[in-house]
């Protein structure tokens, strides 16, 4: 049996804001590559512009535009004190050393290179039926890895499984990523602290230009470090004003696309409404890649049904979160960076993105070849039951408080983190410019 379904709305969040797909007025008169014809006036169903996680703020001669992301990566765009700014970074306290030298982070030292490994699968051309297995050198910069084929001593990128070299380049042997994330981060938080230092919650501007937030932000020093509490700690000021805004706006345009559903229905007496999500739905959302999706009236025979699902990502490559980082050992084994049997180990080898862990596959005219990047298998108390896996509300003072009795711990998780993040694509990255910076 088919049921018409009333209402559909689906919420779609990525790393710096978010989609909502609903259904919403056309004004377009026009045919599309698919023969299909829009007309003016039209109620269709499509995805709403991208909305960022911003929130502009205001006071005296300081006006700016504040993008959040799902770590505590920003971008500040607008006037500080009355000079135009467009400056992105990472927030973090607890850096020493740096600007060439030895840098340190929470007291454990990051590693200024780092020569990494990985194993892949390739062809020699889309034409190929069979895939070669080697184990390449690689570097990753804005989102692509580059690989070192000795044979020809030359670098390649990969797409659709066969080589594609990189003549006008040769990337350096190591990478200093990791590095470079903890030495700009340190540069970019102490320019926030000397110029948006005395930004507070109640500087938050709404769209009709008043300062009618209070309620929603509550009074407090954006980026003070309260105490000993750091400003990536989950429970600082900053993160918490980064939460609000974010739940904020998802929210408010959520409320708004659910609400306009109402005039498109034409349902007399149906009313529909933005449920109530719940404080771990919410830490869900608020903290990984997610979709939910909204059905209301939906004719099911006994009742009218009305509920959502919320599907959350905790490995992708658009976020690098506190527990996205496993640690490699001497037997073989990869393992969650809370693990409690890394507090004493003192054979750890390496740290890697998750996902760079997962099983891939290449099928080019032949049968597919199935392979791992890592060829580390998972540690079963670690990884697939988790029962062995300390549970911490912040990684980066377990880690540290870990690393007392085993930096080797500290300094390869630290080091990782920071190389991953780094390594990121962003779309406000200078790829060329970046790219350059790795050369010889």
């Amino acid at each position: 049996m088919f049921y018409k379904i009333i209402f559909q709305h689906w919420y779609i969040q990525c790393m710096t804001g978010y989609y909502i797909y609903s259904p919403f007025t056309n004004t377009l008169q026009d045919e599309d590559n698919t023969g299909t014809t829009y007309h003016d006036g039209e109620v269709i169903y499509g995805l709403k512009p991208y909305i960022h996680y911003s929130c502009r703020y205001k006071t005296g001669s300081t006006d700016v535009v504040i993008t959040y992301t799902l770590d505590n990566y920003i971008t500040v765009e607008g006037y500080v004190n009355g000079t135009a700014v467009n400056r992105s970074g990472y927030l973090l306290d607890n850096i020493t050393g740096g600007s060439g030298s030895t840098i340190y982070y929470r007291g454990y030292e990051i590693q200024s290179s780092e020569e990494l490994y990985e194993t892949l699968a390739v062809l020699d051309n889309e034409d190929d039926t069979t895939a070669s297995i080697e184990t390449y050198r690689y570097i990753k910069v804005n989102g692509v890895k580059y690989y070192y084929d000795s044979n020809n001593d030359t670098w390649f990128s990969m797409l659709n499984g066969v080589r594609h070299y990189e003549q006008s380049r040769d990337f350096t042997d190591t990478t200093n990523a990791g590095y470079r994330y903890y030495d700009e981060a340190r540069e970019f938080t102490a320019w926030v602290r000397a110029n948006l230092g005395n930004l507070k919650t109640t500087d938050a501007v709404s769209e009709d230009g008043s300062k009618s937030l209070r309620d929603v932000f509550g009074e407090n020093l954006i980026f003070d470090r309260e105490g000993t509490i750091s400003l990536e700690d989950p429970n600082s000021l900053f993160n918490q004003q980064r939460l609000a805004v974010i739940r904020y706006s998802i929210e408010k345009n959520l409320s708004i696309a659910i609400a306009n559903y109402n005039n498109y229905s034409g349902m007399a007496g149906v009313s529909f409404q933005m449920p109530t999500l719940s404080e771990e739905e919410w830490e869900k959302i608020l903290n990984n890649v997610s979709i939910i999706s909204f059905m209301q009236g939906l004719n099911i025979g006994g009742k009218i049904y009305n509920g959502y699902s919320i599907v959350t990502n905790t490995k992708t490559e658009e976020v690098v979160n506190l527990d996205s980082i496993y640690i490699t050992t001497g037997d073989g084994q990869y393992h969650r960076a809370a693990d409690k049997d890394l507090e004493t180990n003192t054979n750890i080898t390496g740290a890697y993105f998750n996902i760079d862990f997962e099983r891939k596959s290449l099928s080019g005219n032949g049968p597919t070849t199935y392979y791992y990047p890592h060829g580390e298998s998972g540690c079963y108390s670690s990884i697939v039951n988790q029962t062995n896996v300390e549970v911490v509300d912040n990684v980066y003072e377990y880690i540290a408080q870990v690393g007392s009795g085993n930096s080797l711990l500290a300094t390869k998780y630290f080091t990782a983190l920071g190389r991953e993040r780094y390594s990121m694509y962003r779309t406000n990255n200078n790829a060329i410019e970046l790219l350059d910076s790795f050369v010889n």
